[in-house]
């Protein structure tokens, strides 16, 4: 008998899942297809190009919305077994809360399985494709890279600044590189301003020094023109601002750490986007768990109530989440505790709720 209310339940849990999935993601595909139309007949996107950007877009979208998708699903589906009595006739069959919440938590641990496997693999593919053509086509690399007060060290001893970066002219402005053997200074090159020539693959600087100091004396050479080759490109010194997402997992711990190395100031950005890669699993059995104990009981006002209670809770979840991410990327909140701060405060919640429930 349990068996069969295990695969009933399960077989409604992920099939609810799914047609939410379907139901919402071509609303979300139609509602951006009508906002962003006009530039792509403007610029006359390819149609390859616009189909390529709506699958990344797909899954951009369902790995984006994965939770609160997964928790009005749980919510509406429950929610019927409440209205019909099937969840009465359950529990007073002798079946405890626990034994009914059996089916809900294998359905999360499956659908917690798919999220990380999106999380770490096949998100980060569809997002690279989702901004390059955004940027592209829609914003004009406008607001792609880090432009201003740009400052990295690109090995053990080198490091350079630029105040002001131009990424469609590949040119740095007030250009310094300040070479270190451990501690001491050895030299220090600055220029007005730094150009990449792509032709040569050389860096042009205009107004060159270089400052060499030596135990007790200083060599300066100046030269109005001066073309070079660094061990940089402008790749290494501007990522664009989504790179973290593009990553998957591996090559994202070695991003990070690299960019540590050269004193980037996006680290907090580049951890949110690692720590949500796991921490997105877990909220689903949180979520899901707060769904059960929440519509599991027959209110009075029926499914509307269940779901605009759940709705609510999807809000301030999304309010918490995006609170503590910007808060993370753009001062020194540390990102392991703004990216697992709201599955802690809706772990308490579902323990909370469930501790009632089964009363």
């Amino acid at each position: 008998m349990l068996k069969i209310l295990d695969w009933y339940i399960l077989k409604r849990y992920l099939f609810t899942f799914l047609m939410m999935l379907l139901l919402f993601i071509p609303i979300g595909i139609t509602v951006n297809l009508a906002e962003k139309i006009g530039k792509i007949l403007e610029k006359e996107v390819p149609f390859p190009a616009v189909a390529k950007y709506y699958l990344d877009f797909t899954i951009y979208f369902a790995n984006l919305l994965f939770p609160l998708f997964l928790f009005l699903s749980v919510i509406w589906f429950t929610s019927k077994l409440a209205n019909n009595t099937e969840i009465t006739a359950i529990l007073s069959s002798g079946v405890s809360f626990s034994r009914f919440l059996k089916p809900y938590m294998i359905g999360s641990t499956i659908v917690a399985g798919f999220a990380l496997l999106l999380g770490l693999y096949l998100a980060p593919m569809a997002s690279k494709g989702f901004n390059q053509f955004k940027y592209q086509y829609l914003k004009g690399n406008r607001k792609a890279f880090e432009t201003q007060d740009i400052y990295r060290q690109i090995n053990d001893n080198d490091f350079i600044y630029v105040s002001r970066f131009d990424p469609n002219a590949k040119r740095g402005f007030k250009f310094t590189l300040e070479h270190f053997d451990g501690n001491k200074l050895e030299y220090k090159i600055s220029a007005d301003n730094i150009t990449f020539i792509e032709r040569d693959s050389t860096y042009r600087l205009i107004n060159y020094t270089k400052r060499i100091f030596n135990e007790n004396s200083e060599i300066i050479e100046t030269t109005r023109r001066f073309d070079t080759l660094f061990t940089f490109d402008l790749e290494d010194l501007t990522p664009v601002e989504y790179i973290a997402e593009t990553f998957q997992y591996g090559e994202l711990n070695r991003f990070i750490e690299k960019e540590k190395k050269r004193g980037s100031s996006n680290i907090g950005r580049y951890e949110v986007v690692k720590y949500k890669k796991w921490s997105l699993p877990v909220s689903v059995y949180i979520l899901t768990i707060i769904a059960v104990a929440v519509s599991s009981i027959k209110r009075r006002g029926g499914m509307g109530v269940n779901l605009a209670f759940g709705i609510t809770i999807a809000m301030v979840y999304v309010f918490f989440d995006k609170v503590f991410g910007v808060m993370a990327e753009q001062s020194d909140f540390p990102p392991l505790v703004a990216v697992w701060f709201p599955n802690v405060i809706f772990g308490i919640i579902a323990i909370y709720l469930l501790y009632n429930a089964k009363r």
